[in-house]
């Protein structure tokens, strides 16, 4: 599985951004899909996931009612829609996968096996 993110960028306070990972390659064997983010001298943060096939969505305290995941079924790809913006979201995102047969935690970093390059999201007060 190969996985892609893109979307990011600068952006002020209040305001939304939407980023896309696109997962190409064996899909079939993703499980489930996360947003991950970190900032420099930090460890990896989990921001959102969900299952890559049927319902069910996890989101970290931090941005719940703030941001939203979802999935494009057709396209294999992922989106993470992010409103109400705030300084402290300035990050490098990266979208990830979890393989299929594998222990349920969505929130663990260790927990996902691909990973995408980062987008930068840098939020402007």
């Amino acid at each position: 599985v190969q996985l892609q993110a893109f979307g990011g960028g600068l952006v002020q306070a209040g305001g939304s951004l939407r980023l896309s990972c696109a997962a190409s390659g064996r899909t079939s064997n993703i499980y489930a899909v996360g947003w991950f983010r970190q900032t420099p001298g930090e460890e990896r943060e989990f921001v959102a996931a969900m299952y890559w096939r049927g319902s069910g969505t996890l989101y970290g305290n931090s941005v719940k009612g703030r941001f939203t995941i979802s999935r494009d079924n057709v396209g294999n790809t992922a989106y993470l829609q992010m409103n109400s913006l705030k300084p402290e979201d300035t990050a490098v995102y990266y979208c990830a996968a979890k393989r299929i047969f594998t222990p349920s935690d969505l929130a663990p970093p260790a927990s996902y096996h691909w990973w995408g390059q980062g987008t930068l999201v840098t939020v402007s007060s």
